[in-house]
């Protein structure tokens, strides 16, 4: 397809030109990659939209309550969602189930609703190397709402935080070892911790689960160099919620919409975006530069061979 194709459906909300445009997006021939960059720019930034970011332990039912709180924010007929799923990849074959888009049945047969699952590459951080891009054009096609489900698998996935206004950690009942990675990490940098699966015989265990982390919360210094939002305004809430029984989902909503309107009232979201866009500079920058590595493979193979340190090989290449 071609540039203006491409930025003619978009513009009309055509939901198999997004996929095309995000395909190119993620592609890694340069000429692809770069005609996706020109119909970004051609939109231009949408700021009034609202970015919502998910992650927690596997097995936690981020794509159930992610399919919950959707159908339930859809009823608002000025919401379109956007959800951007990233699978975990093999780290031998490569390969991802990308499954979740079966798991959200409902949701995706929505007419306003679109889910994209991608495989998360070779990337660290929980998101995979172009969910910015793929996010960004979601947005020019009409999407206001963007959910953003990570990888998820343990305290570093936390980079969704630096893409998203509202940072959102599912966790299972029971604190277990989940509780002695408070201190640190990606406790720090939740907006919203939801206990999920509080129902059943687990619904007094969620609920003192999330008494535990509510306690927790409290000890920790309300402003750390870790935390993205430490000048937002926001106090961190825990809740239950069962995306089985629908459970919590209106209160979510409730939270969320607090939160929407706390930073909104102090100008944070805008800063926020800006601090998030230099981050994406920085990083770009860095992505590139380490493509370049294979140009160097003959320098560093020659050089270990002559004993020098890898220390010593990146001094010499760089300079």
């Amino acid at each position: 397809m071609t540039k203006e194709e491409l930025i003619q459906g978009i513009a009309s909300g055509d939901s198999r030109t997004l996929s095309k445009a995000i395909t190119l997006a993620e592609s890694t021939l340069a000429e692809k990659r770069d005609l996706a960059l020109e119909v970004i720019a051609h939109f231009g930034p949408q700021d009034d939209t609202y970015r919502i970011g998910i992650t927690g332990t596997p097995g936690a039912g981020k794509s159930t309550f992610i399919e919950a709180i959707g159908i339930k924010l859809l009823q608002d007929p000025t919401r379109k969602i956007a959800v951007l799923s990233i699978d975990p990849s093999s780290g031998k074959t490569h390969g991802s189930i990308l499954g979740d888009k079966t798991r959200m049945n409902k949701l995706s047969a929505h007419e306003r609703a679109y889910i994209r699952p991608t495989s998360s590459g070779s990337q660290l951080g929980g998101l995979a190397k172009n969910t910015r891009l793929a996010m960004l054009l979601c947005e020019a096609a009409g999407y206001n709402t963007i959910l953003i489900e990570s990888v998820g698998v343990g305290q570093g996935e936390t980079e969704v935080a630096q893409l998203t206004d509202l940072f959102t950690l599912v966790l299972n009942p029971g604190g277990g070892d989940e509780l002695q990675g408070i201190k640190r990490g990606i406790m720090e940098m939740a907006d919203i911790i939801v206990i999920n699966k509080a129902d059943g015989d687990a619904e007094r265990q969620a609920n003192l689960t999330a008494k535990e982390y509510s306690m927790a919360l409290h000890l920790m210094p309300t402003s750390t160099p870790f935390s993205i939002g430490s000048n937002s305004g926001w106090i961190p809430k825990v809740i239950t919620a069962s995306a089985i029984t629908n459970k919590g989902i209106d209160v979510f909503w409730e939270k969320a919409f607090d939160f929407e309107k706390t930073v909104s009232q102090n100008s944070w979201k805008e800063t926020h975006r800006k601090e998030q866009m230099h981050y994406w500079a920085r990083k770009s920058v860095q992505d590139l530069l380490l493509s370049k590595l294979d140009h160097y493979e003959k320098a560093i193979v020659k050089g270990l061979e002559e004993g020098k340190l890898p220390e010593e090989i990146a001094k010499e290449i760089v300079e």
